[in-house]
């Protein structure tokens, strides 16, 4: 959820003892951050069973504050009708569907916004090397540069690696160059050109 004033108000009034450590998807607690149930007025005019989740955390250095965080913590919000269970397992629940909507994104960044191709087979080509990519860009967190964790995001890697194909719009036409010092580059112009001359269905 957007963080509106009054939320940013309400977490500024929840007391220290109202805030549960939040935890990890093996059960151990999350090093600084918390979550706590924002109720009361806030909720007038909300749908009945509604729930609002926030949670505070320590930023990771270097990152700049927001104008809605508070204390020096990242803030954070979002609402259920979920009953019944601790606000920790819901708040970790929610954070492991954001995980999910990275990977969407990153498979948008990396060629699933759209596909470039006119036939069903060389798209499915096209569709191997985004879930290549996607494959790499998922282990890549495990590696560490300095001792320190890097979040690995296309955006951030475009301008590290010089790009290993381009689509090229001229006129009418969608031109696929893919570069000749990327090592699959034989192979992929090959499938692409037998692809090519297979007979169309129908």
């Amino acid at each position: 959820m957007t963080i509106t004033d009054a939320i940013h108000q309400a977490v500024l009034k929840v007391p220290l003892a109202a805030w549960t450590p939040a935890v990890e998807p093996g059960g151990e607690i999350r090093d600084g951050a918390w979550v706590a149930e924002l109720t009361g007025g806030m909720l007038d005019g909300w749908p009945k069973g509604m729930r609002l989740i926030v949670r505070k955390e320590r930023p990771y250095p270097g990152a700049q504050l927001r104008i809605t965080d508070a204390d020096g913590m990242r803030i954070t919000c979002f609402a259920t009708n979920t009953t019944g269970r601790p606000i920790a397992e819901l708040e970790l629940r929610h954070r492991l569907r954001a995980r999910a909507e990275d990977r969407v994104r990153a498979a948008r960044a990396t060629g699933l916004r759209n596909l470039p191709l006119h036939d069903t087979a060389q798209n499915r080509v096209w569709l191997e090397i985004v879930q290549i990519a996607l494959d790499l860009l998922a282990w890549m967190p495990m590696l560490a540069l300095n001792g320190q964790a890097r979040l690995w995001e296309p955006r951030r890697l475009r301008p590290a690696f010089s790009p290993a194909a381009q689509l090229v719009t001229t006129g009418r036409r969608r031109i696929l160059h893919i570069a000749r010092h990327w090592p699959w580059t034989d192979e992929i112009t090959t499938a692409l050109a037998r692809l090519a001359l297979l007979p169309k269905p129908g």
